[in-house]
């Protein structure tokens, strides 16, 4: 496997019961790179996301995070793999009964930074970062808008500084303004910071703005994989489909990349 390779799947088949979510799944993302996972509702995509940090196992085939084959690791190995990684779950998945300051401070004070000094400078380091003020880290998570909830979630899987950072539709419930502006702090934080990133979504706008790679799930297969020119240029009908409907041919039409 390269050293470049932060997630690689090989051969990856799950099902629940007798129905196959993923068939022969193969795929590896590169150090630094951005993913994108793109397929109908009921495709697989978060339940793919899930097996690339181990948490869930596949039926078949093996899932490496890190060079690590998952499935002959320890829970204890596991766990620290885990805090190289952060995420961001749909709809943000923030306590609460917690305050944003405390949302943001939760996974370090879980990692045992036992300076609360420390744990303080780096929650106001990482609002920062996402353009939260004092105001809104003193908040709960009901209080905020959509926009804010997104940040603060993004704020918390960043908290330890991972390496890889893994969102489920990070754009999901926010206005088209709200949407455009978290796209442009991921891209920010993206080129300052170097992540790997692994994201499902749905949004055009985020894939052509965001991503490198492309993965399309459908009926249990990778339909397509590749640069969205590549995936562009599939036959295969579900894949023409999203990528050449009159929205997509809107998103598209100016890329440099564009297939006509």
């Amino acid at each position: 496997m390269s050293d470049e390779s932060v997630i690689r799947l090989e051969n990856v088949g799950t099902r629940f019961g007798e129905q196959v979510i993923h068939h022969d799944i193969n795929l590896s993302v590169n150090r630094g790179e951005i993913l994108g996972l793109v397929g109908k509702s009921g495709s697989g995509k978060t339940t793919l996301l899930r097996e690339m940090i181990g948490l869930q196992t596949p039926n078949e085939g093996h899932v490496y995070l890190f060079g690590e084959r998952l499935d002959k690791l320890s829970s204890e190995q596991l766990a620290a793999l885990h805090q190289r990684c952060g995420n961001l779950f749909q709809g943000g998945a923030l306590f609460s009964a917690f305050n944003v300051f405390d949302n943001i401070a939760f996974p370090l004070r879980e990692s045992h930074f036992v300076d609360e000094s420390l744990v303080r400078q780096l929650v106001c380091m990482k609002l920062g970062m996402v353009g939260l003020d004092r105001e809104a880290a003193l908040r709960l998570p009901a209080e905020l808008s959509g926009g804010m909830v997104k940040r603060a979630a993004l704020a918390r899987a960043l908290a330890l500084e991972p390496e890889l950072l893994l969102l489920d539709e990070p754009t999901s419930g926010l206005d088209p303004l709200a949407s455009e502006d978290f796209i442009k702090l991921l891209s920010t934080l993206h080129q300052e910071l170097g992540f790997t990133l692994v994201m499902v979504t749905h949004d055009l706008d985020v894939m052509h703005d965001l991503c490198h790679v492309l993965a399309v799930l459908a009926d249990g297969r990778l339909l397509a994989y590749g640069s969205a020119a590549e995936v562009r240029r599939s036959e295969e009908p579900l894949v023409r489909e999203f990528f050449h409907g009159a929205h997509a041919e809107r998103v598209f039409a100016n890329a440099a990349w564009a297939i006509s």
